[in-house]
């Protein structure tokens, strides 16, 4: 269903970072071989999700002049951040469909998705101008696993590892950590620990 393609995590979200909510069933081992980062200019790391392979993520944002929501998906592909498809309300300026990239299908709703682009982003990662809040850049679920089980994922088989995102109802906000500055966003592989080396450094 399209619907769920775009879902936004919800309050449960923000429940679970703040480990209100029971934990998700793990995904694997610790760590996920592979971290979604948002990286700051002075290197800070702003955003880290475990990002094992198969799963996926969305940028979204507002449009600057009509308002509406727009969604880039992304998936990890045997290591690769690939753009698999994107979601446009509207023909506004600067959205058109290129033909030959990918296919145009209705969702439905006077919108349409750019299906099947299949683009491995270069050096699996890209530059952000990140907008205000007006905009809110954020990292929204795309199909499953969602964004909280992956934190849920992350919580309950590395802990100590690496923090938890501070998450919103609406996804995780770039916007409220780095608004009008650039960023880098990225997937990058991660040596293989086991849970129980986790908890021993944890424990250090």
């Amino acid at each position: 269903m399209i619907a769920s393609a775009i879902r936004l995590p919800g309050q449960a979200l923000l429940l679970l970072a703040l480990g209100i909510l029971a934990p998700y069933p793990a995904l694997a081992a610790c760590p996920a071989i592979a971290e979604l980062r948002v990286i700051a200019e002075d290197g800070e790391p702003l955003v880290r999700l475990p990002m094992p392979e198969g799963a996926g993520w969305c940028l979204a944002w507002n449009h600057s002049v009509e308002g509406f929501t727009v969604h880039d998906c992304y998936r990890n592909v045997k290591g690769r951040m690939v753009l698999e498809r994107s979601h446009l309300p509207d023909f506004a300026a600067g959205l058109d469909h290129i033909p030959g990239r990918g296919r145009q299908v209705s969702d439905g709703r006077s919108g349409y998705w750019i299906e099947d682009i299949n683009e491995p982003v270069p050096n699996n990662r890209y530059r952000l101008r990140v907008g205000g809040m007006r905009v809110d850049h954020r990292l929204v679920d795309h199909d499953e696993p969602r964004l909280e089980t992956l934190i849920a994922s992350q919580r309950d088989n590395c802990p100590g590892h690496y923090p938890s995102p501070q998450a919103a109802p609406n996804g995780i906000s770039l916007s409220e950590r780095a608004a009008h500055q650039a960023v880098t966003v990225g997937l990058y592989p991660l040596p293989l620990v086991h849970a129980t080396s986790a908890n021993s450094e944890s424990s250090l």
